[in-house]
């Protein structure tokens, strides 16, 4: 009894305790008073502080109310005194910054750039606390164009009690550029073949042009995804790029260093789709067909994209219209991989409206021609990012993102699309050197002209004996029709008064356009004017005096071309063949001709290209009185028949080769894998050529040489210190008597 007395006075001595302190630190908030404000108003801070009268306080509520008044970034000091049911917050306010000072950078543009990124805006509050956050922001946007040596030194200038001026004062230093890039680890290919799939290159004394000798981050990365792209589509699915880092070598000089495990090579497995119970699986029966094709074969990405490609089509015929894919991968057995596409209905959510932010330079209506999901479309996620893709495929922005947002609708979102800009003009220059002779090029090309995707080009060629000028004008989505308008102005001089007595003169236009018909199969057709000149001298042939005067040409030329190569360049797989016919409507020396080429492309083993093709063309008259104009009459393309040399093989008429009407070249070669295996810069390749020019139209009596040639070779292809170099020995195997032979051809050639 005695001790639950005791028990009893005890508990009732602890609720009392507690509910004092209940009391003591839970008071009710009757008034608010606010010292030290000047800008910023007693109800705005109040708001801030998310307190009202009448509240409960504690020490909990001040401390987050407390911390929210930082969190605004107006105030450099908050203080609370509750008293009484009063509460008194006293404010210190972050002066204003009334300008910010970029020294040292005079472009404009960069200096918009470089205020836009920080996070301290002219007019905004300054806290000397994010000083170092912008500077080291500044120093990474410089780090990200080659600037790794830049300096920046951030000044405070008060103007009076409330307001400052702050300064950055930026020396740049020197651009840091690449000496050396070199690939290491189980790397498969050849140090020429990997310096080919990336973009960065070494800095060399003649590039005084190009920036992609500059150490830049992003375009390191962008190295990086296209390394590992390369040897996924060669089969190396666990492909790693371990590592990609610079060591500095000197003052303003890095090496550049790759570091790739390439991993074992995968065949694909066992491919199956899983659709919805609802779905008619009839409509997706040519994937089976696909699916069994790709059985056992090499793995190759690309092949995984081009499913989905159908997948979609397939989607967008039989009106699915809410769907996702996901792709699921499994490692098998013998380095295969099983994939299996499942097909799932998402969410019946529809398109409100599309945001298009960042856009500076490029229309918005280049921009949305290009999305494939519009404003009251499905939601649907497969057009969602393909639009996204096709954005970001067009090379001219430096980056693409989105946001799906919320609406008041449940059943619609926003889609916020966020453009990063970047330069899209090119310079580039060039020269070469070889037994056909030097020759020189410089071009400008500009890739968004007038914001909206437009290619404008021009380029200036000149060689021992010619001159050649063009501009170039590509409208790749002309009028929305999905159709690219082409048209171009191009001139010429070719001048053989020495070699043959005739100077030729061309001034040439032309208008055409380019779409694709069908899969893989593009149809050009096009109009060219063109004004030719043919001046001859007393040396000349009878049969080049017999055609000297001007001519006026309008001519409608098409072309089909079917490419199933698996890369447009290098490609390993696969084939491209092409057929062009040009028509007269409007000739004083009206012709027809028709080429046609084929090639094909069968790697065998790694770094064992085999490619094969053929080469036809044939051009006649079509007034019996007139022959084909001499600057019209065929020759043996030098790359498509070596050992001979160049425009030497075939009908003669004096001293002169007078060129055909008939050219037709067979040509194969490969690469040989297991011949200087060690030496990382070099390439060996084996060829053989077969050809022939014939048909005289204008003498029948000239000998017209109409003999098979043939020759066999090596070739080798260097990456040299001062640039691609590619030597080849030719030996003829067969021959006609006026034939000229080379053995040796070399050519030497880089870019600036």
């Amino acid at each position: 009894m005695y001790i639950s007395a005791i028990m009893k006075k005890f508990l009732l001595i602890l609720f009392f305790i507690f509910i004092g302190t209940i009391s003591s630190f839970a008071d009710i908030l009757k008034k608010i008073e606010i010292i030290g404000n000047d800008r910023v108003s007693k109800k705005t801070i109040i708001n801030f502080s998310e307190l009202k009268i009448g509240d409960d306080i504690n020490s909990q509520i001040l401390n987050k109310s407390l911390k929210n008044l930082y969190e605004t970034s107006f105030f450099e000091d908050v203080n609370f005194d509750f008293k009484n049911n009063l509460l008194s917050i006293k404010i210190k306010e972050y002066p204003i910054i009334q300008e910010i000072v970029i020294e040292g950078i005079k472009k404009k543009e960069t200096i918009g750039e470089l205020k836009e990124s920080i996070s301290l805006k002219e007019k905004s509050p300054f806290n000397k606390l994010i000083i170092n956050d912008d500077v080291n922001i500044i120093l990474n946007l410089f780090k990200q164009s080659g600037y790794y040596f830049a300096k920046v030194e951030a000044n405070v200038k008060k103007l009076d009690e409330t307001t400052v001026n702050l300064i950055y004062i930026i020396d740049r230093g020197e651009r840091a550029t690449i000496s050396e890039i070199e690939f290491i680890g189980d790397k498969i290919f050849k140090n020429r073949k990997l310096h080919s799939v990336i973009v960065s290159e070494e800095d060399k004394p003649w590039k005084f042009i190009s920036n992609k000798k500059y150490l830049n981050i992003q375009r390191i990365n962008l190295d990086r995804r296209l390394l590992q792209n390369f040897y996924r589509n060669k089969g190396y699915y666990n492909v790693v790029i371990n590592d990609a880092y610079s060591k500095l070598l000197d003052d303003t000089n890095f090496l550049l260093t790759f570091n790739i495990n390439a991993g074992e090579k995968y065949n694909f497995g066992k491919m199956s789709i899983n659709l919805p119970n609802d779905y008619d699986k009839d409509k997706f029966k040519k994937l089976i067909n696909i699916f069994d094709k790709l059985e056992d074969n090499l793995f190759n990405y690309a092949e995984i994209e081009d499913i989905l490609e159908e997948i979609e089509q397939i989607a967008l015929i039989e009106n699915y219209e809410f769907i996702d894919i996901d792709v699921q991968e499994k490692i098998a057995s013998n380095n295969k991989i099983n994939f299996e596409f499942k097909v799932k209905e998402t969410e019946n959510l529809y398109v409100n409206k599309i945001n298009i932010f960042g856009n500076n330079i490029t229309s918005e209506a280049f921009i949305r021609s290009n999305l494939i999901v519009d404003e009251g479309d499905p939601l649907n996620n497969i057009l969602k990012n393909k639009s996204i893709n096709n954005l970001k495929a067009k090379g001219i922005f430096k980056s693409v993102k989105y946001e799906i947002k919320d609406t008041d609708d449940d059943l619609k979102r926003n889609i916020d699309i966020y453009i990063e800009e970047k330069p899209t003009g090119e310079i580039s220059a060039g020269a070469g050197y070889g037994t056909d002779g030097s020759s020189f090029f410089v071009g400008i090309e500009e890739n968004n002209f007038n914001g909206k995707g437009i290619n404008l080009a021009s380029n200036l060629e000149l060689s021992e004996n010619s001159v050649r000028g063009a501009i170039f004008y590509t409208n790749p989505n002309f009028a929305y029709s999905d159709r690219a308008l082409t048209t171009s102005i191009q001139s010429s001089v070719t001048d053989s008064l020495t070699d043959s007595g005739y100077k030729t003169t061309l001034n040439q236009v032309s208008l055409g356009t380019q779409y694709e018909q069908f899969d893989n199969l593009f149809f050009s057709p096009s109009i060219y004017i063109a004004d030719e000149s043919l001046k001859t001298t007393a040396t000349a042939s009878d049969a080049y005096k017999k055609q000297a005067g001007s001519y006026f040409d309008t001519i409608f030329e098409y072309g089909l071309s079917y490419d199933k190569r698996n890369f447009r360049f290098q490609p390993t797989e696969g084939f491209i063949s092409n057929w062009r016919q040009e028509l007269p409507l409007f000739s004083n020396n009206s012709f027809v001709s028709n080429t046609y080429a084929i090639t094909g492309y069968n790697e065998l083993v790694d770094n064992m290209v085999v490619s094969s093709g053929i080469y036809l063309k044939s051009i006649h008259s079509l007034d019996d009185k007139k022959d084909v104009r001499v600057s019209k009459r065929l020759y043996a393309p030098s790359k498509r028949l070596r050992g001979f040399e160049s425009g030497k093989i075939g009908p003669k008429d004096g001293k002169d080769h007078v060129g055909g009407n008939y050219v037709f070249t067979f040509n194969t070669s490969s690469t040989v894998p297991f011949v200087l295996e060690t030496m990382e810069n070099i390439d060996l390749k084996v060829f053989l050529d077969v050809g022939n020019v014939w048909g005289v139209d204008y003498d029948s009596s000239l000998n017209d040489s109409n003999k098979l040639r043939s020759s066999s070779g090596v070739a080798l292809e260097i990456l040299s210190p001062i640039g691609p170099v590619s030597f080849s020995y030719a030996e003829a195997i067969t021959k006609a008597a006026t034939d000229k032979t080379e053995s040796f051809r070399f050519q030497l050639g880089t870019t600036f």
